[in-house]
């Protein structure tokens, strides 16, 4: 039955993650700008944000910002300022030659941004941490140790969004070289105006659900 259990998830999981959303579109836009390698530093970040977001629902941290209207509207403010930062940055992207030279120059500080950011947009956005309080509970046998039901169900989630994100930075590197260096630019701003929609989406989202 177990079994059966994270089959489910798993389909599940992928159904979630191909759906577009802000780590998705960094991955697109960090494949088209810094080429597939540094686009796994954002990967990377996202797959952390991941399991910080389950580890949260485990300790009860999504429970709490569905009974608490104070702290469910810290986060969301957050993280509507966040992607609406990120989004505007996007917009201004010059394109994809002085970001591939930066990427190709092998200094830290653009790949720990890169880093950063998918890890922030995700942990920032309290929609995360609700979702998998309301998805998670469902694929749960409470009749058996849970940690290791956590532990399953984490890994299975993270390796359907780290295969995901790599198909999207993989379409956003052919774009770009199919594109040239205005692809990339144009790429930019598409997922920048995308970025700043799901945060006036995330402002309109009411305590009572995940959407």
């Amino acid at each position: 039955m177990m079994e059966l259990s994270l089959v489910a998830f798993a389909l599940m999981s992928l159904v979630v993650v191909m759906t577009p959303g802000p780590t998705v579109l960094l991955a697109l836009s960090n494949g088209s700008r810094f080429g597939l390698a540094a686009a796994g530093c954002g990967i990377a970040g996202a797959a952390l944000s991941d399991a910080v977001l389950i580890l949260a629902a485990a300790l009860g941290l999504g429970a709490l910002l569905m009974a608490s209207a104070f702290w469910f509207a810290i986060m969301k403010w957050i993280g509507v300022v966040y992607l609406i930062w990120i989004g505007v940055q996007m917009l201004g992207m010059s394109g994809g030659c002085k970001a591939a030279s930066e990427a190709a120059s092998g200094g830290r500080q653009p790949r720990l941004s890169i880093f950063r950011k998918s890890f922030l947009v995700a942990v920032t956005n309290p929609k995360g941490y609700l979702f998998f309080a309301a998805f998670l509970p469902q694929f749960l046998d409470l009749s058996e140790a849970l940690v290791p039901q956590y532990l399953a169900l984490a890994l299975i989630f993270v390796a359907t969004d780290i295969a995901v994100m790599a198909i999207y930075a993989g379409l956003g590197v052919r774009a770009s070289r199919f594109l040239k260096d205005q692809g990339s630019t144009w790429i930019d701003r598409g997922c920048g105006g995308l970025l700043i929609g799901l945060a006036a989406a995330l402002a309109l989202v009411r305590r009572a659900g995940v959407s």
